[in-house]
């Protein structure tokens, strides 16, 4: 019986049977070319926008001040524009991180040409209004431009600005978005390192890829590597392994090779930035709020005599306990030390001020002195009782991801808190789209998110999830 094949499988195995090599012109030069023009125009932009400033406000294209401020901005630019990898080739591909740090870039160069015209005292030969004029149109224009060379970008460099080839070879199933995807089965590939003329064919298909990527049986991939090593080019074997451990790189020893799969998510800089950050927020907040933390300390004392404070055992960073401080709003007799049953609307253990203060955040405020102790953070994952639940389950029962939140230290508020998701935990879905928040707030710290956090916590400090 014979077996029909349909005419568009067959024109597709006709049309690989005829590939052309190589695949793909080399981009390197291209982009190297690209990279000279955007630096070029860039540096065009400021001279034609403190011209055009110079002409409007001075009546004079070319006025000699404005041209001398120009002449000195520019170098200054691109030095700092080359340290902020404007000329890369991320830049090439995020058109938006490429303005971003273009007009970093310029307003620094403005920032340091100002600095050095006040330690000279050489400011005042420069027109204020011309150069905020000149600086505006820069900008404008350096924007303007770098909008204008993205078709070209694409039209030279294509989508990506790289070129990539997939190697299927037996391995797990890899698509990867404009890249080139060969199948060494039936292209007749294979890392066969005792034929001089199979190395050649592999030298011909990978010719001008900046990246190579082969997904085989762990039993070729040492051939495969020794194949990428002599060809001078980035080669890589996909490993499922690799997304199963979470691997963030590899290390050789003499005696051994390991993968590293965990380094923390903060280096040295980035720690003692966000201590400094606590210390001043929760140094400043407890000196502020000093007569509303006394007032609420009394009002608590005065309902039913119990103790200010309750005190409950919760997981911090490095999965140890820490105190947590909160000011107590249920009654003593039904105080939850592990946290077993979270508190429900119209719950019958709060107490009058407990509900006021609960409702409005209030009761979580003595956690800035966790914070000035070094066990809290003002942003963080918010740290949970141990014996919290999701549905019927544990939290870290329903999804094991969860135990990867305290790798940085809990904190007064979180991603989580100002997406809205808080209070109880009824489904696993609750606890879901919580931890998601914390696992995309581990991802990339930077200050400046800190900061917008803290900004957006404000908006959510009543909220009608809180019991």
């Amino acid at each position: 019986m014979t077996k029909h094949i349909p005419a568009s499988d067959l024109r597709a195995t006709q049309e690989r049977k005829r590939i052309t090599l190589p695949l793909a012109p080399s981009l390197e030069q291209r982009r190297l070319q690209l990279y000279i023009a955007m630096l070029l125009l860039d540096g065009l932009a400021i001279f034609a926008g403190f011209g055009a400033a110079s002409w409007l406000y001075l009546g004079e294209f070319l006025e000699e001040s404005s041209l001398l401020h120009s002449q000195v901005m520019v170098p200054i630019y691109w030095t700092i524009a080359l340290s902020l990898q404007v000329y890369t080739l991320r830049s090439l591909r995020k058109p938006n991180f490429a303005r971003g740090r273009a007009t970093m870039s310029l307003l620094s160069a403005e920032a340091v040409l100002l600095f050095v015209g006040f330690a000279t005292k050489s400011s005042d030969s420069f027109s204020r209004v011309s150069s905020i004029l000149g600086l505006a149109f820069s900008l404008a224009l350096l924007l303007w431009l770098r909008a204008l060379t993205r078709p070209l970008i694409r039209r030279r460099c294509g989508e990506a600005a790289v070129n990539t080839l997939v190697i299927d070879d037996g391995g797990m199933a890899l698509r990867l978005p404009h890249a080139f995807h060969i199948d060494s089965r039936e292209h007749h590939l294979a890392p066969d390192l005792g034929d001089p003329h199979m190395m050649d064919r592999l030298g011909l298909y990978m010719l001008n890829m900046d990246r190579v990527l082969v997904s085989c049986p762990p039993e070729r991939r040492g051939a495969w590597a020794l194949v990428f090593k002599s060809a001078n080019i980035s080669g890589e074997i996909v490993d499922p392994e690799v997304r199963t451990l979470g691997v963030i790189g590899a290390r050789r020893e003499r005696d051994y090779g390991a993968l590293v799969v965990a380094s923390g998510p903060l280096g040295l800089r980035a720690r003692a930035v966000k201590r400094m950050l606590d210390l001043s927020l929760a140094g400043a907040a407890v000196i502020a709020l000093a007569p509303l933390l006394a007032a609420v300390a009394l009002l608590i004392k005065l309902e039913d005599g119990g103790p200010v404070l309750f005190v409950q055992k919760r997981t911090g960073r490095g999965n140890r306990f820490f105190p947590i401080f909160k000011f107590r709003s249920m009654r003593v007799e039904k105080l939850d030390a592990a946290g077993n049953r979270s508190a429900s609307k119209d719950d019958d253990r709060i107490t009058r001020i407990g509900r006021f203060i609960r409702r409005t955040s209030i009761d979580e405020l003595p956690q800035l002195f966790n914070v000035l102790r070094g066990e809290m953070s003002i942003v963080g994952p918010r740290p949970h009782a141990i014996g919290s639940l999701a549905g019927d389950k544990l939290f870290w029962e329903v999804d094991h991801r969860y135990w990867l939140r305290h790798s940085l230290k809990p904190g007064l508020t979180g991603l989580a808190q100002v997406r809205g998701f808080r209070g109880a935990t009824d489904t696993e879905n609750d606890l879901a789209h919580r931890l998601q928040a914390d696992l995309e707030y581990l991802d990339g710290w930077t200050i400046w998110r800190d900061l917008k956090i803290i900004c957006n916590t404000a908006r959510v400090l009543v909220h009608d999830r809180a019991f």
